[in-house]
């Protein structure tokens, strides 16, 4: 009797689980093959948008074109990001070696044309590591954002690189230490009139925490918060 009761539940189970498992993979294939088309029209803006570049002298159109540039380079951020989402999804660990200093110049470069009040102040040594060189970027992203999105005042953000030390500064509103003691918990936010969902700073410790990059803040109440990723602790 209880052979047979063990049976029925390993053969209700298979029954439950099957067609959630073919789901589960219907849904990856088919995430697969929307981003493979996602990028030819990306690509197909991006190269017209460069070819039409060399024949406009306009003021006003060029601006128009900068703005497209833009916004298909944001485009191509978020093709990244789930590019990068499907393949942690199938594999267990993805690592590569890189220049740190020239994918920080990249997202500076970024930066600075969708932030144009911004003034980005960097000294960057000549660094390579063996990293998830896009989660290394999407951390990078969510602390630079941060920091402009905390400067009220001074409109500047200092990126250092020096001896496999990243140390991002900015001169916001700062925090208290009771405040840096949350800013790590999902949801949290130091100042509830800002937009977003205070999720950011949380993600940023659990990518350091498992790929054993140092994370340390520094802070003071209007004088500003440095933040420092220390990867001498993996390389």
């Amino acid at each position: 009797m209880l052979s047979f009761v063990l049976l029925s539940a390993v053969f209700i189970s298979k029954l439950s689980i099957d067609p959630l498992s073919e789901y589960v993979t219907n849904l990856q294939q088919l995430s697969k093959e929307t981003l493979h088309e996602l990028n030819l029209p990306v690509s197909t803006i991006n190269t017209n948008a460069q070819m039409l570049k060399k024949n406009l002298i306009d003021t006003k159109s060029l601006k128009r074109l900068q703005r497209i540039e833009t916004a298909c380079e944001m485009l191509q951020e978020r093709y990244n990001e789930l590019d990068y989402m499907i393949k942690v999804q199938s594999e267990k660990d993805i690592k590569e070696a890189f220049h740190l200093d020239e994918l920080l110049q990249k997202r500076v470069d970024f930066f600075s044309s969708f932030y144009p009040q911004v003034e980005f102040v960097t000294q960057l040594e000549s660094t390579k590591i063996v990293n998830d060189k896009i989660g290394v970027a999407k951390v990078v992203d969510n602390i630079i954002q941060n920091g402009v999105k905390y400067s009220t005042t001074k409109k500047q953000i200092d990126i250092t690189l020096q001896d496999n030390i990243l140390s991002i500064k900015d001169y916001g509103c700062g925090m208290k230490e009771v405040e840096l003691l949350k800013i790590f918990d999902t949801y949290y936010q130091s100042n509830k009139n800002m937009q977003g969902f205070g999720i950011g700073l949380s993600m940023v410790k659990r990518f350091c925490d498992m790929h054993n990059i140092g994370l340390h803040f520094e802070s003071q109440v209007d004088i500003g918060t440095t933040v420092k990723l220390n990867f001498k602790e993996k390389n």
